[in-house]
Parts: structure tokens; C-alpha cells; sequence
């Protein structure tokens, strides 16, 4: 499939799609002319892609990701223990968020004081 055919299934931009393959995480072949061809299953992984940035994962974590998560297999123990990781960080910095909310919270408290 061209690009354009594959952003417009895939619900993405074309730039998107550039910027996957530039991250290592969806792969073409180039025509003699250089225009890029994809594979039938690149919709399906886009989608896996964009869920997984969804979840809030780095463009790192993806890749680490993308190669275990494959549709309709079950998940390895690896997969789940990344997984399992990622999420750790997210609840981490969730709670830095809170705690610095609390602490702006503080200060608004305090400027209506004055």
C-alpha cells in the first residue's frame, strides 16, 4: 500500500507514518521511483502503535514494546513485565502531579490571605 493509503485507513498523517518509521517502529520498501510501499498488516500496526502511545509510553518504550505485542498472540511474561513498568512509571509521575497541585494549591490559599 502507498502512504497516503495507509494514513487514510490507519486514521493518521502521512507525517505520522514518516515519523514511525523514523522511530524504528513501521518499516517500507521504496519503489525504483522512492515512493514508499507498505505491507498489508501496517494498518493493524499503526493502530497497536497510537494505542500504546495512548497509554502514555515513550517512542523507546514502543519500540521495546512493538515486537512482543503482536495481534492476537498472548502476552509474554516480558510483555507484561514492560507493561507492568511502564505503568509504575505513569502512577509515579501521576503522584509528583498531585503533590505539585497540593503545593500550588498551598499557595493560592496563601495569596488570598494577603
Amino acid at each position: 500500500m502507498r502512504i497516503g493509503e495507509v494514513a487514510a485507513k490507519a486514521g493518521v498523517s502521512v507525517r505520522a507514518l514518516r515519523y514511525y518509521e523514523q522511530q524504528g517502529l513501521l518499516h517500507s520498501t521504496r519503489t525504483p521511483g522512492g515512493q514508499r510501499r507498505y505491507p498489508e498488516g501496517a494498518v493493524e500496526r499503526v493502530a497497536v502503535i497510537r494505542r500504546l502511545y495512548a497509554s502514555g509510553l515513550s517512542s523507546r518504550t514502543v519500540r521495546e514494546v512493538l515486537p512482543l505485542a503482536g495481534p492476537g498472540e498472548a502476552a509474554s511474561p516480558e510483555l507484561l513485565e514492560l507493561l507492568t513498568a511502564a505503568r509504575d512509571r505513569l502512577d509515579e509521575r501521576m503522584t509528583e502531579l498531585r503533590d505539585a497541585r497540593d503545593r500550588l494549591d498551598a499557595c493560592i490559599t496563601e495569596a488570598h490571605g494577603r
